[in-house]
């Protein structure tokens, strides 16, 4: 009768070696691909919200939403029910961010981190709804470039008033990967001491996540889109009076170790 014969040990060893090896080549490349596609899901979303921004403009004389009373916030109560509507539209939602900050029953996350979405709002405001199901999203609205009304000097010096008036629109962000909603970043503002904090109250911070492997996405206010090293926010034309030569840019002369460390290693610009 014919002995079976089975694998030896050495040859088992041998197998399980070559899966070990294979699986280290392959799941960072996984991985690689994953945030690749994820990447080119938020440009995609941000790409419709420039089309929304910009056609909105067209059709009221320049400017974008103006915000709610004196505080100019909330300007997403102004958009259409559609638009509001955190489940109607999905391009509110970056892929790496769709967890709820605060659910539907109010409940918050057990831990809040950058790849959270903010919201859900939705309580009435100073007359307006916040729709059906209410607003949430991870993406934020240059705040310089609403429509508000100028009374002052300064207000002239610093907000753009329209679309129309953007100089080099390519380099001025109108929405982008974001913790809230709004934002009016300053070019003297540090980053977040903590890549993962959900929230601060430093103004650059609420846009410098580090989302998509040291970059966020971002539509600018020529329409085009594409990914921004994290660094480079604070060279980018914000508002009229930015400066893009600021204390955190190489024309700055920025000190290299004052980087939080989380960020340090990234490209300085």
């Amino acid at each position: 009768m014919r002995e079976k014969k089975g694998f030896t040990l050495i040859e088992l060893l041998v197998v399980i070696a070559i899966i070990a090896l294979l699986m280290s080549i392959l799941v960072p490349a996984l991985a690689k691909v994953r945030e690749q596609a994820r990447t080119a899901g938020c440009l995609g979303n941000l790409r419709q919200w420039g089309l929304t921004c910009t056609m909105y403009a067209e059709a009221n004389d320049g400017k974008l939403w103006s915000g709610i009373t004196d505080t100019h916030w909330w300007w997403l109560y102004q958009l259409p029910d559609n638009l509001k509507d955190w489940k109607q539209n999905k391009t509110w939602f970056c892929p790496t961010a769709t967890k709820l900050q605060v659910d539907e029953s109010g409940v918050g996350a057990p831990l809040l981190n950058i790849f959270n979405a903010w919201g859900i709002y939705k309580d009435p405001y100073q007359g307006y709804t916040a729709g059906l199901h209410g607003v949430a999203g991870s993406y934020g609205l240059n705040g310089f470039l609403m429509g508000r009304a100028l009374t002052t000097e300064d207000q002239r010096n610093t907000y753009w008033g329209t679309l129309t008036n953007v100089r080099a629109a390519n380099t001025v962000p109108m929405f982008l990967d974001s913790l809230r909603f709004d934002l009016w970043p300053q070019a003297t503002t540090a980053p977040a001491p903590n890549e993962y904090a959900a929230w601060t109250d430093y103004d650059m911070a609420r846009c410098c996540i580090n989302r998509h492997m040291g970059f966020v996405g971002c539509v600018f206010a020529d329409a085009s889109c594409r990914k921004v090293a994290l660094k480079e926010l604070w060279t980018l034309k914000w508002s009229k009076s930015f400066n893009t030569r600021g204390p955190w840019t190489q024309a700055g002369d920025v000190d290299p170790s004052a980087w939080p460390d989380w960020i340090r290693p990234l490209k300085d610009f």
